[in-house]
């Protein structure tokens, strides 16, 4: 099994950690992660795509072990996530890959598709959504701030979603084993969300989010006229984002596979082998 190496680099002002296998050579794959985790997400799915790829996965900015110093001022906004992850890809002279959509690691990466369109060799969304028909109930009160915007708002998300409980929930929530479940996931996710600021950092991700929506149509145009073979692996058991998320790329992107696999959000946890069975299967299918 190839061992991953774990690397920090300055881009766009950034001190980004990231976690990368296989051989540069290697068609790339990127992996991009979703709240409230990090690259550590895919410790365990890295090195078993890593024989046939050069795999790498970033820590976006206020998450994992990427540092940003006060100076640089970051505005934690989607658009600006997506500039710090075309930085990073561009100081590794990668121009082409696949991208691994998670979570927020799809607003993220979506968005550096529609400027870099021919970048994008393949796209594998695990719960990594582009329809309004994917957003469970669980956004209800998070669309209430959008609306409003107001301080009393944002502390009802402070104090439900930005809990250890909540955090726990996501890995839990629609397990058939929640036992099987690493702890360690969620401590250090919760862990990391609790450094000084860091509330606060998330909260202003909850509030710019709703600006992913507009883009949709925008997402679901580049499906249609890129020719994109997207592979969709979800947990079914989702209560974030639904699997009619999943389903709606049937609608748009004519090289298209979904597997609702029975787990939670973080599907991707007590289930790596299966992930990478479909995915080296897809990407050798269409010539990746």
């Amino acid at each position: 099994m190839t061992l991953t190496k774990n690397s920090n680099i300055s881009v766009d002002g950034v001190d980004l950690f990231y976690r990368s296998a296989g051989s540069p050579s290697n068609p790339v794959i990127l992996l991009l992660h979703g709240f409230p985790s990090s690259s550590h997400q895919f410790r365990n799915l890295i090195p078993l795509l890593a024989s046939n790829y050069y795999v790498i996965a970033p820590d976006l900015p206020g998450f994992g072990f990427t540092v940003i110093p006060e100076t640089r001022q970051y505005k934690y906004t989607f658009a600006n996530l997506a500039i710090t992850v075309g930085a990073f890809v561009d100081a590794l002279k990668i121009t082409k890959f696949a991208i691994y959509i998670f979570d927020y690691g799809a607003p993220t990466g979506l968005r550096l598709a529609l400027e870099r369109p021919e970048a994008i060799t393949a796209i594998i969304s695990q719960n990594g959504n582009a329809y309004e028909e994917g957003l469970g109930a669980f956004w209800d009160p998070i669309k209430a701030y959008w609306a409003s915007g107001s301080a009393s708002d944002r502390e009802v998300l402070r104090n439900s979603i930005l809990t250890f409980d909540a955090t726990i929930w996501q890995y839990h929530n629609g397990a058939p084993n929640p036992g099987s479940v690493s702890p360690e996931t969620y401590y250090l996710d919760y862990a990391l969300m609790e450094r000084p600021g860091n509330k606060d950092i998330q909260l202003d991700l909850f509030g710019d989010y709703g600006t992913n929506l507009p883009l949709y149509p925008k997402f679901q145009e580049y499906f249609r006229t890129s020719d994109v073979p997207v592979l969709a692996v979800w947990g079914k058991n989702d209560l974030i984002f639904v699997p009619p998320g999943a389903e709606g790329f049937r609608k748009d992107v004519k090289k298209v596979e979904i597997h609702l696999l029975d787990a939670p959000h973080f599907a991707i946890e007590t289930n790596e082998g299966a992930f990478a069975a479909l995915i080296l299967e897809f990407l050798k299918k269409h010539g990746v």
